[in-house]
């Protein structure tokens, strides 16, 4: 039997009075790891029989509700149109599946594209999904609400329209680009001036705050958060899950990056790296960063994919004891690595 062939017409029941995290949670210290690949590699491969996910599937957000870990994944059809699939799982490895999507593309900017690479945080019952909508010529980031994981309403347009960055190619070249934005990574928790603050981009690391989780004001690109620092990060960097509190009171950003070339890394290679961060002091950069990647790739559906050179992670969870980071193979098919908590 394949990975994860199970499918449901009704997922589980999920309200605002839903356990979130591990029964046994314990906070973490920088960095986590190290991780291990599970050897049951992939989790979640795509499925001819349903249509919405025919081509790929990958970069999950992740959750923990009533002691089960649920994953609100990117499936791409035949015609490579996105949306987002919802799978659900009491052990972290062998996934349910709901037989459609949760989110689609309905507005002109999702058109053709479709709905890209959720990130989800719960605040006060209610889910937040910062998600890219890409029309084939600029993804935009936007956002929706949820308390189910099931029934999703879209907040308005994209919300940084006229946003203005620097990235820099495969070719090493730098360029100034107008409303492309990208993965959103909110913090689940107000800073000490009592703001939500947001760390988005997939160049630079840029800064967003908001007083109410749905209204957002981008700081400027010129007061961006962070940029590569080591070779295997040079071509840019982009945020993964939703910031982990560590036990003394900092955060740990899971990001992913992208070389134009390194020693031991082809040119546009990807890994799945950590930074410590105080949400206080956004504004003075990341606090540390490991010197080399959490996850890099390895195996062969990695190697090649619909893009080569990928492991890309926007879901980890602690769970039963263990760390479990969800992470994209290829742009194609949906792997785990797990790290013992410590």
């Amino acid at each position: 039997m394949p990975p994860s062939s199970a499918y449901s017409s009704t997922p589980p029941v999920i309200t605002p009075a839903s356990r979130e995290g591990d029964a046994n949670y314990t906070p973490p210290s920088f960095p986590i790891g190290p991780f291990t690949k599970y050897a049951g590699n992939p989790v979640l491969v795509p499925n001819a029989q349903h249509e919405f996910e025919s081509a790929y599937i990958y970069n999950a957000a992740a959750l923990v509700l009533d002691d089960t870990v649920f994953l609100l994944y990117r499936a791409q059809n035949a015609a490579k149109v996105s949306t987002i699939g919802l799978a659900w799982s009491t052990d972290g490895y062998n996934f349910t599946r709901l037989d459609r999507p949760v989110l689609e593309p309905s507005e002109p900017w999702e058109a053709g594209g479709g709905v890209e690479d959720p990130r989800v945080v719960r605040i006060d019952g209610v889910f937040y999904m910062t998600y890219t909508a890409w029309d084939l010529h600029k993804p935009r980031l936007c956002l929706a609400t949820s308390t189910d994981l099931v029934h999703w309403e879209k907040q308005g347009g994209p919300l940084f329209p006229d946003f203005v960055d620097v990235e820099c190619t495969p070719e090493g070249r730098t360029q100034i680009r107008k409303g492309h934005t990208k993965s959103g990574a909110v913090f689940p928790e107000r800073n000490a001036d009592g703001l939500y603050m947001m760390i988005f981009g997939d160049a630079f690391l840029c800064v967003a705050e908001s007083d109410d989780l749905i209204h957002w004001r981008a700081r400027p690109f010129n007061e961006h958060f962070a940029t590569g620092v080591h070779p295997w990060e040079n071509r840019l960097l982009e945020p993964g899950p939703t910031p982990i509190k560590t036990r003394d009171g900092r955060w740990i950003l899971v990001y992913n990056v992208a070389t134009t070339g390194a020693p031991g890394y082809r040119n546009n290679q990807y890994s799945i790296s950590q930074m410590l961060v105080d949400h206080n002091r956004l504004r003075e950069g990341p606090l540390a960063r490991l010197d080399r990647p959490s996850l890099v790739v390895s195996a062969e559906n990695e190697r090649s994919g619909q893009v080569n050179e990928v492991v890309f992670c926007e879901g980890m969870v602690q769970f039963q004891g263990r760390w479990f980071m969800y992470y994209g193979q290829g742009d194609s098919e949906l792997g785990v690595a797990t790290a013992d908590v410590r």
